[in-house]
């Protein structure tokens, strides 16, 4: 699933999810290298 990281307060990475840590914190997959940060949760519109 492709997925948004936050890996800094103004740098977000977006690649594939491969996995998930105790701390809330998620791995994603760009290319060859593995990014870990928090996860940004979508919008949501009504």
């Amino acid at each position: 699933m492709l997925r948004t990281v936050s890996v800094g307060s103004c740098v977000s990475v977006q690649g594939i999810q491969v996995g998930e840590l105790a701390d809330g914190k998620i791995i994603v997959r760009v290319d060859e290298r593995n990014f870990v940060g928090y996860p940004v949760l979508p919008v949501r519109r009504n």
